[in-house]
C-alpha cells in the first residue's frame, strides 16, 4: 500500500522543495553571469561617473556590452528629462520678464551709454552662450538662452526705436526691424545647425515685412493682397527646401495663413469689381495665387499635392469668373463661376499629377456644389409654398404660379436657379449615359502608384524615400497624412447610380423652377407638376422592374413621385375643379405602378399612395355636398371597404397588408370626424366592425381582425345607448349575451382547444361593460347589488372551470363594483384621518411590499401562470 502524508505535512514538504529550487536557480544564475564577464574582452578603465551610453555604448546589464571594471559605481541619473525642461523654461520665463521689466521700467534711470552698453552686453552673451553650451552637450540649455536671445532682440529693436529714432513711422519701422531679425536668426539658426528654435523663429518673422511695409505706405489693398500672396510664395518655397521639420511646419502654417488671407481679398475686390476691368486686376492675383498652390501641389506630398490642387482651381475659377460675372446682374453671377467651375474638369487631361488633378477635380465639384446650395431654397419653396393653401381651401383658382405659391421670394433674382440645376442635371446625366468614357478618361486618377524603393544614398541621406524601409515603430516623416491608407471606395456601379440619380432630381427640380420663374398660369402648372409625377413614376416602374444595376435611380424616381404627389395635391387645393382632378389622376397614376412595378417594396408604396389619395378623395365628396365632418364620416370608409375586397383579392401578397392596414388608417380618420355625433359615430364604429368582420372570414386575417370587430360592435353599442338616454341597457344587451354565450358554448363543445376569450369574452363584455359604465352613476343599491352578484358568479364559475375570460372579466368587474360601493365610505373616513396618516400609511405599504419583493414577484409570475393555463 502507498502512504499518503496528511495534506499539512504534504504542503510544507512542497514548500522546502520549492525553496531549494529557487536558491539552485540564484547560484545558477550567478555563475552563469560570472562566466559572460570572464569570456568578453576587458573594457578600458573609465573614471566613475563614466556614462557609456551617451557615446553610443549599450548600457550595462544588455547582451554584447562590454564588462564593467571591478569596483566601478555607475553615476546616478539626474534628473527626469521632463523636470529638467520645465526647470529651463522656468528659467528662461524669469530672465525674460526681468529684461522685459528693466527695457520698460528701468531704462531712463540710464544714460544712453550705459543703456546700449547693457542691452549690448546681455544680448551678444545671450547669443554667444548657446554655442559654448552646445560644445558641452547642453542642447537643453541652449534652447533656454537661445529663446531669451529672440527676446531680447525684439527688445533691442523696440529700444533702437525708441531713442535712436523716435519720430520715425512705426509700420515702416517694424517692417525693416522684422526683415532685419529674420535676416539675422536665419544666419544664426544656419550657423549653430544643431538648435531648433532660431530658424522657425525667423521663419515667423519673415511674415511680416511685406505686410507691413504695404501697410505703412498706405497701398490699396490690391497692393496688400499681392504682398500676402508674395509672403506666401516664400513660405511654399521654405516649406518644400526648408532645414528641419519644424521650419516645414511653421512655414506651412505661415503660408497657409498669408495665402488664405490673399485670397480673400482677391475675392473681395472681384466680386465688388463694378466691370470686366475692375474685376481683371483682382483676377490676375487670383490666377497667380492658383499658379503658386499648383507649382507647390507639383513638388509637395500626397495630401498637401491634393490640397494645393482644390486651392489653385478654387482661386483660378474665382479669377476667370470674375470677369464675366462683372457685367452680369446678380442673378445669373453664379452662372458665371459655375461653368468656369465645370470647366475645370478638363484638367484631367492637362497632364498634372495625380493628386494635384483631383484636387482640382475636387475644387470643380465644390463649385458646382456651392452653385447647387445657392438653388435649393428656391426649389425647396416651390415644392413646400402650397401648404399655404390649407387654410383656404378651395379659395379660387390664382392667376400665376408665383401666387399660389405665397412665397416672398425674389424671383426676379433668382431666374438662373432652374439653368443651374439643368446644366449640372445635363453634365450627371451624360456621365450616366457614357459612363464607360468617363471610367476610361478617369483611369489614371484611379491607378495606384507604385512606391519608390530608396537607393543606399537615399537612404543613407535620410530623404523621405528611405521611411519605407523603416522598421516597425520608426517615426514617419513630418509630411506624412494619418490615416492616408488604403480606404474603401465605392465601386463604379455605386458612383453611375449617384450620377444617374443626381440627374433625375436636379433635372425634376429644374423643370419646376422654370415653372415659377416663367410665372406660367396655374392651370398649366398644375397639369406640368402632374405629369412629371406620372414621369418619375414610369421611371420607377422600369427601373423597379429591370433588376440589373444600381437601384440609386428608380430609388430617387420613387422618393420624387411620392414628394412631387404630395407638392401637387397641396397646390391643386386652390380649385375644386383641380383637386378632384389632380387626386383623381394621383390615384389612377400610383395603382397603375402598383399593378405594373416588379419589386415588392415599390409596388407597396404605390399601392399605399394609392389608398391615400383616394382616401382624400372621398373627403373632398363630403365637402363637395356642403356634409358636416360627421356626416362625411362614412363616406370616407368608402376606400376601407374597397381595401379590405382588395386584401381578400390578394390574399397572402406582400402587398395587401400594407394596403389593409392604410385602409385601417382611413377608418380611424372616419371616426374621428364622427366623434362630435355620438349617433354618426355608433355608426361609424358599427360599419368598422362589418369590416373588421369581413377581414376576419380570411383565416390569416381572423386573429387580430376577429377580436376588433367583436370590440368595434360592443363599442358601438355603447355608444348607441349612450347616444339615446337608456337608464336600462340590460334590456338591450341581455338579448345579445344570451345568444352569444348560447354561441360560445357550442363553439367549446365543438372545438374543445378554443380560447374563452373567443367563445364567451363578447358576449360577457356586451352586458357587464355597459352595466358597470352605469352602476358607477348610480345612486340607487339594487343595481351594483345585482350586478356584484352577476359578477362574483361568472367569477366562481371561471375559477371552477378553469376559463380565463370569465374570471378576468368577472373579477375585475366585481372589483370595480365594490370600490364603487366603498368610495364614500372610504372619503367619510379620509375626511375623519388626520391628514399625515394617508402619507404614513402608503409609506408603510411601500416598505412592506419592498421588502417582500421578491416573495410578490413569485405570487404575480404564479398568478399569470396560473391564468395562462387556462382556455
Amino acid at each position: 500500500m502507498e502512504h499518503v502524508p496528511p495534506p499539512a505535512e504534504e504542503l510544507a514538504r512542497l514548500d522546502r522543495e520549492l525553496a531549494e529550487l529557487d536558491a539552485r536557480r540564484a547560484q545558477l544564475l550567478t555563475r552563469r553571469a560570472w562566466l559572460l564577464a570572464a569570456l568578453r574582452p576587458p573594457a578600458p578603465t573609465a573614471a566613475p561617473g563614466w556614462n557609456p551610453s551617451a557615446w553610443g555604448a549599450p548600457p550595462p546589464g544588455r547582451p554584447g556590452a562590454p564588462a564593467q571594471p571591478w569596483g566601478y559605481v555607475p553615476k546616478q541619473p539626474s534628473a527626469p528629462r521632463s523636470a529638467q525642461n520645465v526647470l529651463l523654461a522656468l528659467g528662461g520665463l524669469l530672465l525674460t520678464v526681468a529684461a522685459v521689466a528693466f527695457t520698460l521700467v528701468s531704462w531712463g534711470s540710464m544714460g544712453i551709454g550705459g543703456r546700449s552698453a547693457v542691452l549690448a552686453a546681455v544680448t551678444l552673451g545671450a547669443l554667444i552662450a548657446p554655442a559654448v553650451l552646445l560644445r558641452r552637450g547642453l542642447a537643453a540649455t541652449s534652447e533656454a538662452l537661445a529663446a531669451l536671445a529672440l527676446v531680447l532682440t525684439l527688445l533691442d529693436v523696440y529700444a533702437v526705436h525708441a531713442v535712436a529714432a523716435p519720430d520715425t513711422d512705426g509700420l515702416g519701422f517694424t517692417a525693416v526691424a522684422s526683415a532685419v531679425l529674420a535676416a539675422l536668426w536665419t544666419a544664426y539658426g544656419l550657423a549653430l545647425g544643431k538648435l531648433r528654435l532660431p530658424l522657425p523663429a525667423a521663419v515667423v518673422l519673415a511674415q511680416w515685412p511685406l505686410l507691413f511695409w504695404a501697410w505703412a505706405a498706405g497701398a490699396p489693398a490690391l497692393v496688400v493682397g499681392w504682398a500676402l500672396l508674395a509672403t506666401a510664395a516664400l513660405d511654399g518655397v521654405i516649406a518644400l527646401w526648408g532645414k528641419g521639420p519644424g521650419v516645414r511646419v511653421t512655414a506651412c502654417v505661415g503660408g497657409s495663413a498669408m495665402g488664405f488671407s490673399a485670397l480673400m481679398v482677391g475675392l473681395a475686390l472681384s466680386t465688388t469689381a463694378s466691370g470686366p476691368l475692375g474685376a481683371a486686376a483682382p483676377g490676375a492675383l487670383l490666377l497667380a495665387a492658383a499658379a503658386a498652390a499648383l507649382a507647390g501641389a507639383w513638388r509637395a506630398p500626397q495630401g498637401f499635392a491634393r490640397t494645393g490642387g482644390v486651392v489653385a482651381g478654387l482661386a483660378a475659377v474665382a479669377a476667370v469668373g470674375g470677369v464675366p460675372a462683372a457685367a452680369l446682374s446678380d442673378g445669373w453671377r453664379v452662372l458665371a463661376y459655375l461653368l468656369c467651375g465645370l470647366a475645370l474638369a478638363g484638367v484631367v487631361r492637362a497632364g498634372l499629377p495625380r493628386d494635384a488633378t483631383r484636387g482640382a477635380l475636387a475644387a470643380s465639384g465644390a463649385v458646382a456644389a456651392g452653385a447647387l446650395v445657392w438653388a435649393l431654397p428656391s426649389l425647396a419653396a416651390v415644392l413646400l409654398g402650397p401648404v399655404t393653401l390649407l387654410s383656404d381651401v378651395w379659395a379660387g383658382s390664382p392667376e400665376g404660379f408665383r401666387s399660389a405659391l405665397g412665397s416672398t421670394l425674389p424671383w426676379s433674382e433668382l431666374a438662373a436657379a432652374p439653368v443651374v440645376l439643368a446644366l449640372v442635371a445635363g453634365l450627371l446625366g451624360s456621365a450616366y449615359r457614357w459612363w464607360p468614357a468617363v471610367v476610361r478618361i478617369a483611369a489614371p486618377l484611379g491607378a495606384r502608384e507604385e512606391t519608390p524603393k530608396p537607393d543606399a544614398a537615399s537612404a543613407a541621406a535620410g530623404t523621405p524615400g528611405a521611411a519605407w524601409t523603416a522598421p516597425p515603430g520608426a517615426g514617419a516623416p513630418w509630411y506624412t497624412v494619418a490615416g492616408a491608407g488604403a480606404r474603401r471606395r465605392p465601386s463604379g456601379a455605386a458612383l453611375r447610380g449617384a450620377a444617374g440619380a443626381g440627374a433625375l432630381a436636379l433635372g425634376w427640380g429644374a423643370l419646376l423652377l422654370a415653372g415659377v420663374v416663367l410665372d406660367v398660369p396655374y392651370a398649366v402648372a398644375v397639369a406640368g407638376e402632374t405629369a412629371l409625377v406620372g414621369g418619375l413614376l414610369a421611371w420607377a416602374v422600369r427601373g423597379a422592374g429591370s433588376g440589373r444595376g444600381s437601384s440609386a435611380v428608380p430609388v430617387t424616381a420613387l422618393v420624387g413621385a411620392v414628394s412631387g404627389a404630395v407638392s401637387v395635391g397641396l397646390l391643386s387645393l386652390a380649385s375644386e375643379g383641380a383637386a378632384y382632378a389632380v387626386f383623381g389622376a394621383l390615384t389612377v397614376l400610383f395603382a397603375g405602378a402598383a399593378v405594373r412595378a416588379g419589386a415588392e417594396v415599390p409596388r407597396a408604396v404605390f399601392a399605399v399612395a394609392s389608398v391615400v389619395w383616394g382616401t382624400v378623395l372621398t373627403g373632398f365628396a363630403g365637402r363637395s355636398l356642403d356634409l358636416d365632418p360627421h356626416e362625411a364620416a362614412p363616406l370616407v370608409l368608402l376606400v376601407p371597404a374597397l381595401t379590405v375586397l382588395l386584401g381578400a383579392r390578394l390574399r397572402r401578397n406582400p402587398v395587401a397588408l400594407p394596403v389593409e392596414l392604410t385602409g385601417a388608417l382611413g377608418a380611424l380618420v372616419a371616426v374621428g370626424l364622427a366623434v362630435s355625433d355620438a349617433p354618426f359615430l355608433a355608426l361609424v364604429l358599427a360599419l368598422c366592425g362589418v369590416l373588421a368582420a369581413g377581414a376576419a372570414v380570411r383565416p390569416e386575417r381572423r386573429p387580430a381582425a376577429g377580436y376588433l370587430a367583436a370590440a368595434l360592435f360592443v363599442l358601438a353599442t355603447w355608444v348607441r345607448l349612450a347616444a339615446s338616454e337608456v337608464s336600462f341597457p340590460e334590456a338591450y344587451t341581455l338579448p345579445v349575451t344570451v345568444p352569444a354565450l348560447v354561441v360560445g358554448m357550442l363553439r367549446r363543445r365543438r372545438d374543445p382547444e378554443a380560447s374563452s376569450w373567443t367563445a364567451y369574452g363578447p358576449g360577457l363584455a356586451a352586458t357587464l361593460l355597459p352595466s358597470l359604465a352605469v352602476a358607477w352613476t348610480d345612486t340607487d343599491w339594487l343595481r351594483p347589488l345585482l350586478l356584484g352578484v352577476a359578477a362574483l358568479v361568472i367569477t366562481l364559475l371561471g375559477a371552477r372551470y378553469r376559463l380565463q375570460a370569465l374570471l378576468v372579466l368577472g373579477g375585475v368587474v366585481l372589483a370595480l363594483d365594490g370600490l364603487h360601493e366603498l368610495a364614500p365610505y372610504v372619503a367619510q373616513v379620509a375626511g375623519a384621518l388626520p391628514r399625515w396618516l394617508p402619507p404614513a400609511l402608503a409609506g408603510l405599504l411601500l416598505l412592506v411590499v419592498g421588502a417582500t419583493y421578491e416573495q410578490r414577484l413569485r405570487d404575480a409570475r404564479r398568478l399569470k401562470d396560473a391564468l395562462g393555463r387556462m382556455r
